[in-house]
Formats: structure tokens, C-alpha cells, sequence
């Protein structure tokens, strides 16, 4: 039986890296996080650009992301920091963060505080204490049910339909094979093979919640006068070939693999079915990747024809392209070259070995180039304007 190395939390699940968090539950606490961050090893963070002036649905969101980033096995344990007058208030994040986890957890009010210099030095005490406790944590072998691996494709070519996601798919197939989850994401790319992707689904109810979310995404764009095909394949999916959303759509899916669909869950909501799963994100890529760790997934596998850096500060993001001239072109960049699926018959049960070996390395602490070139990238999908 296939192994990682991993982090066992007290709320039961597996973390694969040792961060300790830095949470911003607002954007006017973001630039003090950032500075708290950079004084402690170890320690993470992210620009917040929400926690204030927003509608319910689009604060719920925020929540989410906020709850499910403190809650990530990838997360030892979390310092809050706020302003103290926005939307998401220190005792509503702490409350929905307990909703999630008992792990570690310290909190700072800016305006309780006496000021950002106070927080700031307050902050940075409670995260080194916390990263000294994080030390002390050994790595244990874990079977590969204990892994949820997020599914992303962005800056998307043809050889992504073709090569890159059809070797997602079949990492997908091995990690659900094992008893681990999958989650395949993006609503937006399912439109046009949606009745591809709702034959696969385990029940009716399934069926219907794949089919629903497809409805009423185009819906929503819809009310505001919008089309998504308007902005869908992007100029840059065109200019690598794709010519359609439907064409997008039919290589994006592959990233499932052929394993029946057991869930579907709303976004940044807790994932608790193993098997393949899939999550109602925008295709917006850091958004979307931001749903799936906010989650629980403590890996993203990330295809793209065109090239892409994107990361994220909780999780490792394996980038692999189906395109060689992308991969020699931006190998600081990319991580995997599916490229041989096009041009050597035959070889994807052999890709495949390899690339899970991938997936488990950088499970075992093996830095993505994502990772080493400390790309962070965040963002949260929304529901409509500020208030």
C-alpha cells in the first residue's frame, strides 16, 4: 500500500505542509498580517481583499474561505488578526473556524490593540510561540485515503484536453481507487458537456445538483445582463487554439477521470465524502483553487497549455502542461511535462505512475516551483459589487 508523510491534527485529518496562518479577517488587517508574517518562519498569509462592505451571500463566502483556510490539515494553527469595526467581527470568524477545527488559535483586534505597531509585536510573539509548537509535530506515514486533491486548469491550449487533463484524470481514478477524494471544479467549463459529466453521477440527486449548478451560474451572469461565453474561452484560450466553451468544457472534464461523481458541494464548503467530488467554483483559477483548499484538499494539480505561476499560501500547486514548447518556455514555472501522451502511444499508464510519485514527494515536503518561487496568489469568487 502507497504511502505520504503527514501531519496528524487534533481534529483527526492529515496535513501535508506545517503552516501556521496568519488570517486577515478583513482587507484594512491585510498589510498587518503581511508584516506579521514576514517577521515569523514558517508562517503564511494572504492578501484579504473582503470582510467588509459586502452583501450577506458575498460575506458568507468570505467566511467560508476565511473558516475553511484556518480549518486546512495543511494549517497547524491560526493567528486572527482584524480591524474590529468590518463585517466579518473577530467573534463571528472565530465562531465559524470552530465550526471546522479545534486546532490552535490566537486572536488580535487592531483598535483594541492600541494601533498596528501593538498588534504587530503582540502578533508576532503568539505566531513564533505557535510555530515552536508546530516543530514539535513529527511526520507519520498515512495511506493515500487520506488525501483530497484539488483539480485546476487555467491558461488552457489544446494540448490541455487532449494530454494534461486526461492525466489529471488518471491521478484522479488512482488517488479515488485508494479511498481518497478528488474534487473537480470550474462550473463555468462544464457548460456544454454538462450531460457528459451528469451521467456519471452516482444518484438522481447528484444528477440534478450537477445540471443545477451548470443553470444556475448562466442564470446568474444572466440578471446582470452578461453572457459567459462573452469572456469564456479567454483571449488567451483562444490564441492557443481553443476555439469554443464547449470545446474548453470537453477537455476540462477529463480532470475527473472516469470514477463516478458521489457529491457535489457549494463553494469553499467542508468536503466529507470520498471518491470524486466536485465543487461549484468560478473558472477563475485562484478563486476557484481558493474554494477547494478552503475545502480541505491539501494538494492542487494544475494543467495548463499556455503557462501559468499561480500558487497558494496553504497548499502545494503541481502545475503540468500537454504542451512541450510551454513546458521548455516556462520552466521555471511548470512542474510536469505531459507532453508524451501526444506523441508516444502508449505511455499514459506509465505517465501516470509518475505522476502520482509527483503528488507523493511533494506530499512528503518536495516544493512545487510554485512553492519555491513563493507564489501566493488569492481570491475570493463574489456574488455581486460592494456596498
Amino acid at each position: 500500500m502507497q504511502t505520504f508523510l503527514g501531519y496528524k491534527r487534533p481534529d483527526g485529518r492529515v496535513g501535508i505542509r506545517n503552516h501556521v496562518l496568519i488570517l486577515p479577517a478583513s482587507v484594512c488587517a491585510s498589510d498587518t498580517a503581511r508584516i506579521v508574517a514576514g517577521q515569523v518562519e514558517g508562517a503564511v498569509t494572504f492578501n484579504n481583499q473582503n470582510g467588509c462592505s459586502q452583501v450577506a451571500p458575498d460575506q458568507q463566502l468570505t467566511m467560508d474561505v476565511m473558516a475553511g483556510y484556518a480549518a486546512n490539515p495543511n494549517v497547524y494553527g491560526t493567528v486572527v488578526i482584524s480591524l474590529g469595526c468590518e463585517n466579518c467581527q473577530m467573534d463571528l470568524v472565530v465562531e465559524a473556524i470552530r465550526q471546522r477545527t479545534c486546532k490552535p488559535m490566537e486572536t488580535f483586534i487592531i483598535q483594541q490593540e492600541g494601533g498596528t505597531l501593538k498588534t504587530i509585536e503582540k502578533a508576532v510573539r503568539a505566531a513564533r510561540a505557535m510555530q515552536q509548537e508546530a516543530g514539535l509535530i513529527q511526520r507519520e506515514a498515512f495511506p493515500l485515503s487520506e488525501l483530497i486533491v484539488g483539480t485546476e486548469c487555467g491558461g488552457s491550449d489544446p494540448t490541455s484536453g487532449l494530454a494534461a487533463n486526461p492525466l489529471i484524470g488518471e491521478l484522479s481514478d488512482r488517488i479515488v481507487d485508494a479511498g481518497g477524494t478528488a474534487i473537480l471544479s470550474e462550473t463555468t467549463e462544464f457548460i456544454g458537456a454538462e450531460h457528459i459529466l451528469a451521467r456519471r453521477a452516482a444518484t438522481p440527486q447528484v444528477r440534478e445538483r450537477i445540471l443545477d449548478i451548470v443553470h444556475r451560474y448562466e442564470k446568474a451572469l444572466r440578471l446582470v445582463g452578461e453572457e459567459v461565453r462573452e469572456g469564456n474561452p479567454s483571449p488567451g484560450n483562444k490564441a492557443g487554439g481553443i476555439t469554443t466553451l464547449e470545446e474548453k468544457s470537453l477537455g476540462c472534464i477529463h480532470k475527473g477521470g472516469h470514477r463516478p461523481v458521489m457529491a457535489v458541494y457549494d463553494y469553499a464548503k467542508q468536503i466529507d465524502t470520498r471518491g470524486l467530488v466536485i465543487m461549484d467554483t468560478p473558472g477563475n483559477d485562484p478563486s476557484s483553487v481558493a474554494g477547494m483548499v478552503a475545502g480541505g484538499c491539501q494538494l492542487v494539480v494544475f494543467s495548463t497549455g499556455r503557462g501559468t505561476p499561480t500558487g497558494n499560501p496553504i497548499v502545494p500547486v503541481i502545475k503540468v502542461t500537454g504542451n512541450r514548447q510551454t513546458y521548455a518556455a516556462m520552466l521555471d514555472n511548470m512542474d510536469f511535462d505531459a507532453s508524451p501522451v501526444i506523441y508516444e502511444p502508449g505511455c499514459m499508464d506509465r505517465l501516470a505512475g509518475e505522476f502520482l510519485d509527483l503528488a507523493v514527494a511533494t506530499a512528503n515536503g518536495r516544493k512545487t516551483k510554485a512553492e519555491a518561487l513563493g507564489f501566493t496568489e488569492m481570491a475570493i469568487a463574489r456574488v455581486c459589487n460592494y456596498v
